[in-house]
């Protein structure tokens, strides 16, 4: 896989790619990334990559030219890469979308700024356009780095552990159960008794009972829209049993 991100600012990138997994995925050659600054592919003294709305408007729009310059440098360098557009008017951004991505070989990602990119860039070199949520950021760069971090962690070899990002949270549309480690009590507070007796079939079920606690206190939303399995249906038949006579006490 690999992950150019177009941008103004490339040097938000260098810490980026120097750590975590996503160094650690760089060095095993799991991944490739680069940061390309689009200001390279601007004309002029100034290198400006930006002008004022037709129509007029409040701020600035980014120019063309210099992004389909930059664009079409990166696709250059990775013919079969799909061009992704950092954009509050994109679509939801979750776990789903990063498995899609994940199956690409490559990814393009354009770190708009200002009020946004000139149309015709979308209409014309934008595979898709992706937003990491409902709010406002100054620039793509930090939404980039979102995709690029949850893509890179479910690249096969990345974890070291096969079934480690299938177990995270929303893989299966469920929050992840709790963490304990030592030491055994804290502040008071001691680790599940089932987590310590050596029983994987005792745990595996007290994991699956309290991912389904934290999602249906958390995230209910997410139960709502995922089939349900028998064995989770029998626990949350069991939660409903006990919640009536608990009523009728």
């Amino acid at each position: 896989m690999k992950f150019s991100a177009l941008t103004i600012f490339p040097e938000m990138f260098d810490l980026f790619w120097s750590h975590g997994i996503v160094r650690r995925a760089i060095e095993g050659n799991h991944i490739s990334a680069s940061s390309i600054n689009i200001r390279d592919f601007a004309e002029g003294r100034h290198k400006i990559t930006d002008d004022r709305p037709f129509g007029g408007g409040c701020g600035m729009v980014m120019k063309p030219e210099p992004l389909a310059s930059a664009i079409k440098a990166a696709g250059n360098d990775c013919p079969g890469a799909k061009t992704i557009l950092m954009s509050p008017q994109g679509r939801a951004f979750n776990q789903d979308t990063a498995w899609e991505l994940a199956k690409e070989e490559g990814l393009i990602l354009v770190c708009g700024r200002y009020e946004g990119v000139d149309e015709r860039i979308c209409d014309t070199y934008i595979d898709d356009e992706i937003s990491i949520g409902d709010y406002v950021l100054t620039g793509g760069e930090l939404a980039a780095m979102i995709i690029i971090d949850a893509v890179t962690r479910l690249i096969p070899g990345v974890l070291g552990g096969e079934e480690s990002a299938e177990k995270d949270s929303f893989s299966e549309s469920l929050l992840e159960h709790g963490h304990y480690t030592r030491p055994r009590e804290f502040e008071g507070m001691k680790v599940p008794e089932v987590l310590l007796s050596g029983d994987h079939a005792r745990i595996e079920k007290w994991r699956q009972e309290e991912s389904l606690i934290r999602t249906f206190l958390k995230r209910k939303d997410l139960l709502e829209s995922r089939p349900l399995s028998k064995q989770e249906k029998k626990i949350l038949e069991s939660w409903c049993h006990d919640i009536e006579r608990i009523i009728k006490s």
